[in-house]
């Protein structure tokens, strides 16, 4: 049986037209859009971009906060066999014209509040077709967006392919954005095949059993992504969510609003919230404290993208001890690399993870990291992964391997095996920092430094040393109330880490500047780090 999620969303909303599918939460006036509704309104908008000229194979870029309109375009996308492109709406002109131009962006979805970035664009992109804004009096040359999705809502006679593409732009921690080629048979199988995610059990055998899977609510969730749709996290887990059936509730503030989450929660019978790491968990544990909310229907909470401490767990299963905490290694180019799941009665260690067969440690030259042996590798996954790079074809064969005959994905995340097979994550490669001979990962250090309780949130980055080659160097953001002792926090990662990881220099910040979805800017955070350094020096 070959799957393509557009002849899935179609099915799913013929099967169960009157439940909802998107509810969006905005200051108490709470949007609710149904499955026949999402099915109608994504059939308009995919007519309207066919009747523009679009043609199988174009891109449909979706520059938008979180909202339902983000998920019909995408569904509207895949029905018309149009390509959804992600967009990250912190970018500036030139990254912003870049994607949107690497992409061959057609259609272009956009908010009012980015219509002068639009205006400035589009007369540079050869290729695009049609513009629809989404609110707002439009530009010149788009249409709003509520006007097409109120057009002719007939079904499409199309027929789809697995081979169809979805394109996930990632930012990385080096360099211009790339865009990761998924087919949608390959993703549909990645994110669980319409089975359990945990176990794997239940998987339908045509689409047919899954529609009356879905039907039955056999793994229906109300899912709540508190991370951005732009960026893999909320938005797998959210494709993950409609293809079973279940509904996808947003929130209209643009940053984490942890107390709006938590009365969503409660309002609406969430069961599953998509985080991404500490960054967002704690606030939400800050949330708990200040104020008591309902939270028995909460089953799952999964994160992915960053480290997501054990500590920070612990105080989740405090307020809540009925709930699995699914820690998730993966990527934009690899999902399930590894697993880690914590309840209250079970314990997992910080960076730890279990894997399944189809992941592997390789070493740079190609062999299999023996368990137990101590040795550094690149975490690897078989099976169903992307095609490659859109354009790129230099760092699709660098990331996309082949080893005795087997093709693997292997972003970047270095690791090693334990003798009971649990990988032990380490970090990225591209942001290891070389001193004084030894390889450094910052994730490790940072992790560390946020275990002591003065601390809130903490960047470890390499700066030029003449002695060392690169010195390590930290920026940490305090808790509320807190000051920072520089020595007293070395101190504190010199009795949890060997001495060579132990920080230089320690800058106390206000913030670190994360993007929305939690992920680091290094390059950023190094900038100012050299800054701090050479204004104490």
């Amino acid at each position: 049986m070959s799957w393509n999620i557009g002849d899935i969303f179609t099915g799913v909303g013929a099967a169960i037209a009157e439940r909802p599918a998107l509810i969006h939460c905005s200051g108490g006036r709470d949007r609710t859009v149904s499955w026949g509704e999402l099915d109608r309104r994504s059939n308009a908008l995919a007519r309207s971009w066919l009747a523009a000229g679009a043609v199988a194979g174009d891109k449909v870029a979706i520059y938008s906060y979180n909202r339902p309109e983000w998920l019909e375009a995408l569904v509207a996308a895949l029905k018309a066999r149009l390509v959804p492109v992600n967009v990250n709406y912190r970018y500036r002109d030139d990254e912003l014209l870049y994607l949107l131009d690497n992409s061959d962006a057609a259609v272009v979805v956009f908010e009012s509040e980015f219509a002068e970035n639009m205006a400035r664009l589009a007369p540079r992109l050869p290729k695009l077709k049609c513009l629809h804004q989404l609110d707002g009096v439009s530009v010149d040359g788009a249409r709003l967006y509520e006007a097409a999705a109120n057009g002719d809502a007939a079904a499409l006679d199309i027929e789809r392919s697995p081979d169809d593409l979805l394109l996930l732009y990632t930012g990385g921690t080096t360099g211009m954005p790339k865009g990761v080629m998924w087919r949608q048979e390959d993703l549909f199988r990645t994110l669980g095949a319409g089975g359990d995610p945990l176990t794997g059990q239940g998987r339908p055998g045509d689409i047919g059993e899954h529609l009356a899977n879905v039907t039955a609510g056999a793994q229906r969730q109300t899912l709540l992504p508190a991370c951005p749709l732009m960026h893999g996290t909320g938005l797998f887990t959210a494709i993950n969510a409609l293809l079973n059936g279940g509904t996808v509730v947003t929130l209209a503030s643009h940053k984490l609003d942890a107390h709006a989450l938590w009365s969503a929660v409660e309002r609406h019978g969430v069961n599953a919230i998509a985080i991404v790491g500490d960054v967002f968990a704690r606030p939400m544990v800050a949330a708990l404290r200040e104020k008591k909310y309902a939270l028995d229907t909460l089953r799952l909470i999964v994160s992915s993208g960053v480290m997501w401490s054990l500590e920070v767990k612990r105080e989740l299963l405090e307020f809540h001890p009925y709930m699995v905490l699914f820690d998730s290694l993966g990527s934009s180019e690899a999902t399930g690399l590894g697993a880690s799941i914590m309840t209250a009665g079970m314990e997992a260690q910080t960076a730890s993870f279990k894997v399944g067969e189809r992941v592997k440690v390789f070493t740079d030259d190609g062999r299999e990291v023996v368990a137990g042996s101590g040795e550094r590798g690149l975490v690897a996954r078989t099976g169903p992964i992307p095609v490659g790079y859109y354009k790129d074809p230099v760092k699709t064969e660098a990331t996309f391997r082949t080893i005795d005959g087997v093709r693997w994905s292997m972003p970047g995340d270095f690791a090693t095996v334990e003798a009971d097979g649990t990988l032990r994550l380490l970090g990225r490669g591209s942001v290891c920092i070389n001193t004084g001979g030894e390889k450094v990962f910052p994730e490790e250090v940072e992790e560390v430094l946020k275990r002591h309780g003065d601390v809130e949130d903490a960047a470890v980055v390499g700066l030029p040393d003449e002695k060392w080659g690169q010195a390590i160097v930290a920026l940490v953001v305090m808790r509320p109330g807190r000051s920072a002792d520089e020595a007293a926090l070395r101190e504190h990662v010199r009795g949890l880490l060997a001495g060579y990881k132990v920080p230089k220099r320690i800058f106390a910040v206000e913030s670190l500047g994360r993007s929305p979805s939690g992920k680091m800017d290094y390059k950023g955070v190094t900038t100012r780090a050299l800054e701090l350094s050479r204004s104490q020096m």
